[in-house]
């Protein structure tokens, strides 16, 4: 993939929908784009996070342990950005993220991820809403289980 269709695919993200190309371009360049096999671990639950992943192709599993073992609560696809909320909030990881079948990345660095905050207000919005999102879906499920259990 090129650079310049590497800044197309980010353009068509939300979290980037309203940065210029120029800067796109840039954090296309700066970026390191990684390559996962299938069942290999993209990030472990529990470990610092340094960096978020924007899913370029392929599909990851989010994965996250209890007592009772591990669960799945998402599947993540082209486009997708995993691994923001440990560096947001600077707590571990709160899931395990691994490849169902090949998957490649942009692998975008903490320090990166702030500048591109700090300069385009308009991604920490986009953010925001996704967290909202995710919040509202891990509330459902939640809502599900309770009433499959019987339990309160």
């Amino acid at each position: 993939m090129s650079i310049n269709q590497e800044v197309e695919l980010l353009r068509n993200i939300p979290l980037f929908a309203k940065i210029e190309p120029a800067k796109l371009k840039l954090l296309a360049f700066t970026s390191e784009r990684l390559t996962y096999q299938p069942e290999q671990t993209l990030c472990h639950q529990g470990d610092i996070g340094d960096a978020a992943y924007i899913i370029i192709d392929g599909e990851a599993v989010v994965r996250i342990g209890t007592s009772a073992g591990e669960i799945e609560v998402a599947r993540l696809g082209k486009g997708d950005v995993v691994g923001e909320i440990a560096i947001l909030c600077d707590v571990p990881r709160t899931a395990t993220v691994l490849a169902v079948d090949r998957v490649t990345v942009l692998k975008i660095t903490k320090e990166l991820f702030f500048r591109l905050v700090n300069e385009f207000p308009q991604i920490a919005i986009e953010i925001m809403r996704e967290l909202a999102a995710r919040l509202e879906r891990t509330n459902a499920q939640l809502r599900d289980a309770v009433s499959r259990n019987g339990t309160t």
